[in-house]
């Protein structure tokens, strides 16, 4: 692993803007990991199963955590100083969290085994928020997943980074100025 690496996430609940600031942190040439349920759904989706979170959570949360350990280890071998993750490993649990589905201790083992260093939050936003294929919640759902995401995070000891409302320059220059700050 790097020494001195920072591994930053974005959290907040679906249709906050996370998306749009991790590519445009690409643009920059930052090393940036995307968000892997879009994938794990659309996976699901070619085999004929519409909405696999809602119909399978633990086999999709098993997927997810996989997917996001895969992420961490690989971020780790990389020579880059910052990594941005689109969600992280203790997203998983708190989803579950949300549906009320019960899911092994190896969930919360591997949120509290893979640390990251800063965590950017993306408070729900109504004008932003938009639902497609992938992304079904309404802004009501996204803003309770928002506390949800906001308290397995706490729980774990993260201080959370609220980022600003604002245009995706604005938002993504208040996170790249954040990183040589002292918060």
């Amino acid at each position: 692993m790097q020494k001195n690496q920072q591994k930053i996430v974005f959290i907040g609940g679906p249709g906050t803007g996370k998306t749009t600031v991790l590519n445009a942190l690409k643009t920059k040439g930052y090393c940036c990991f995307d968000e892997i349920s879009r994938a794990v759904t659309l996976k699901a989706q070619q085999q004929g199963i519409e909405q696999l979170f809602l119909t399978e959570p633990l086999l999709f949360s098993e997927m997810l955590l996989k997917g996001r350990e895969e992420q961490y280890l690989e971020a780790a071998k990389s020579k880059k100083d910052i990594i941005f993750f689109d969600r992280g490993i203790p997203d998983v649990h708190a989803y579950m969290n949300y549906f009320k589905t019960d899911f092994p201790s190896l969930f919360i083992e591997k949120s509290k085994a893979y640390k990251y260093d800063l965590i950017f939050h993306f408070s729900p936003w109504k004008e932003i928020h938009t639902t497609d294929n992938e992304r079904y919640e309404t802004f009501e759902e996204s803003t309770t997943i928002d506390t949800f995401l906001t308290k397995a995070y706490t729980d774990l000891e993260y201080k959370i980074i609220n980022v600003p409302f604002g245009t995706i320059n604005e938002r993504t220059n208040f996170i790249i100025h954040s990183l040589y700050c002292d918060l």
